[in-house]
């Protein structure tokens, strides 16, 4: 009897730790890809945190099988105690563009190198702390109201100009570090039923798409998730970069499976521009019998 509960204690044990990094993995790995890079990150405004307790979600480009590259708002949200946002990125490997969607978890892990601004330089999150059960915010990249946020520090952070949205050949070239590595293997949480339905409101809306902005969405950000209007939302001042149409159909350019980008890196296309991708050889099979000679026609026929 004491033997069966061992084994049955042991057996829930492994089950928890595969449950465990399963999780982590699957919030890690890529899931869309496609065959144009997404344009550059708009140029835009933080709106004032709403109140204590509120984290900071970088805006990103998303991609809509029917329409392609959609803007989500860069938005705040209440987050879980103790936790930070790890923002998703665009990576380009093996003539795709992946999505590596973001997570919360006890560290900011690797985001592809990006500069997402607002605290999201490329590496870490410079934006504010957890000292306790309450969130500090740096004040020198944070948009807060010290009347209603008193949690609040200044420290220096160095802000560059870099718009790219993607990491890999052409892109942001960055490797996640040892320590990042090690945040990667820890517990993640998925995005928020917010986040969640923010992005899905966004892939809804005409105005954020990038064939009618041209990269320079009239919502780039908004101060509670969902609030695509009103005197809490700030438009782009600026495309991150000249932008350029696609010169494919968004069903044209979906990749063809989730872990499509993981493979080893080839040539880079042009993101506006892509080359399609190479057609598979289709090799004769051996040992098939010879046809019989045909008699000659005017025209000729050609083997694909």
């Amino acid at each position: 009897m004491k033997r069966s509960a061992h084994w049955l204690v042991f057996g829930i044990l492994v089950l928890s730790v595969l449950s465990l990094s399963t999780a982590s993995s699957a919030q890690i790995s890529v899931g869309i890809s496609v065959r144009i890079g997404p344009p550059a990150l708009p140029v835009y405004v933080q709106p004032m945190c709403p109140a204590p307790g509120y984290h900071w979600i970088p805006g990103y480009w998303a991609w809509n099988d029917d329409n392609g590259y959609y803007w989500v708002p860069g938005t705040w949200v209440v987050a879980p105690v103790g936790m930070l946002w790890t923002p998703g990125y665009w990576g380009f490997a093996g003539g795709f563009y992946g999505w590596h969607a973001g997570y919360w978890g006890p560290h900011v892990g690797f985001y592809g190198g990006i500069n997402y601004g607002f605290g999201y330089g490329g590496v870490g999150f410079a934006g504010g702390e957890w000292r306790g059960g309450a969130f500090f915010y740096n004040r020198s990249v944070m948009n807060v109201n010290v009347t209603n946020v008193t949690n609040v520090y200044n420290k220096t952070v160095i802000v560059n100009n870099v718009h790219t949205s993607f990491n890999g050949s052409g892109g942001v070239v960055a490797q996640p570090t040892p320590q990042e590595q090690a945040y990667a293997r820890e517990p993640h949480t998925a995005p928020l039923a917010a986040q969640t339905q923010h992005e899905q409101a966004a892939s809804q809306n005409r105005q954020l798409f990038a064939s009618e902005n041209h990269g320079s969405p009239a919502v780039a950000a908004t101060a509670k998730p969902g609030e695509f209007s009103g005197r809490n939302v700030t438009r782009a001042t600026a495309a991150g970069a000249p932008y350029h149409a696609p010169t494919m159909s968004p069903k044209e350019a979906r990749g063809p499976s989730a872990n499509a980008a993981t493979a080893k890196p080839q040539h880079t296309p042009s993101p506006s521009n892509p080359k399609p991708a190479p057609k598979p050889n289709n090799p004769k099979k051996h040992n098939e019998p010879k046809p019989k000679p045909q008699p000659k026609h005017s025209s000729h026929e050609h083997e694909n």
